[in-house]
């Protein structure tokens, strides 16, 4: 009998920091598990080896910010049978999408000598904006296990369990007493999706919304309780908003409420 070929798996990179992608070989021990079950072709983050499409499965790291990554991500696209993107540069346009608030063009002025040598988009977009995507995995970085249980249901065709509740109910479940009501600390964790592990909070920082917005945000009513109880001024608001995921489409519209 002749034996069954393995999934092939793909990672892309287009404009981050490789984080997400570094998440995927911090799984360690289970790592042999993936690789056993699918074939890594395209991995340019941990090997040499270079095979072309198709592929069954591609993970996409960061956003498009140039024509170039435009035109390859609609490549990568028709070459695959399901995308998933994975972070917040991929789901929601990252830290660089903070371009989209102001003229790219001077940021360009400022940062190089030679502006004219580059070439950009005027904004940093989520790949969702440009091809269809089966799955977005929040993060900055990602949960290595919630990346896991993504590959896992893929591949035995199951929706993925990824919790989509606000970053309270884990601190909840972890006994971490509530930074906002004990000390008074600006934290958004009531409109941030659950995923870290309940990393600021623990040591009794606020939640910044590293995995971006839950599913049904009340930005209006945090925003509002950050300014009257919390003593912080528009601007602070409009900067707490304007993170990881400045793009996020109910961080983005909170954020310019307060400009």
């Amino acid at each position: 009998m002749t034996a069954r070929a393995k999934p092939r798996l793909g990672v892309f990179k287009f404009s981050s920091c490789d984080g997400c992608q570094l998440s995927l070989l911090d799984c360690e021990l289970e790592l042999l598990a993936v690789t056993d079950a699918v074939e890594i072709a395209y991995f340019l983050e941990a090997t040499r080896k270079d095979m072309k499409g198709p592929f069954d499965v591609v993970l996409v790291e960061g956003s498009i910010t140039t024509p170039h990554e435009a035109e390859l991500i609609r490549q990568i696209r028709k070459s695959t049978k399901a995308l998933i993107t994975i972070g917040a540069c991929a789901t929601s346009g990252g830290i660089q999408a903070l371009r989209n608030f102001k003229d790219v063009n001077g940021f360009l002025e400022i940062v190089y000598a030679r502006p004219d040598y580059i070439e950009t988009l005027d904004t940093s977009t989520p790949i969702a904006e440009h091809v269809q995507v089966d799955f977005e995995l929040r993060g900055c970085p990602i949960n290595k296990y919630q990346l896991l249980e993504v590959l896992n249901a893929l591949l035995n065709g199951r929706k993925p369990n990824i919790p989509n509740f606000a970053e309270c109910v884990e601190c909840k479940q972890k006994g971490t007493v509530c930074v906002m009501v004990a000390k008074g600390m600006p934290c958004l964790g009531p409109v941030t999706q659950a995923g870290c592990g309940n990393l600021c909070p623990s040591v009794h920082r606020g939640c910044f919304g590293c995995f971006g917005p839950m599913e049904t945000p009340n930005t209006d009513a945090l925003a509002k309780r950050l300014l009257t109880e919390l003593g912080q001024d528009k601007a602070s608001v409009m900067r707490s908003f304007r993170n990881f995921n400045a793009n996020a489409p109910a961080f983005r519209e909170e954020s310019l409420k307060h400009e």
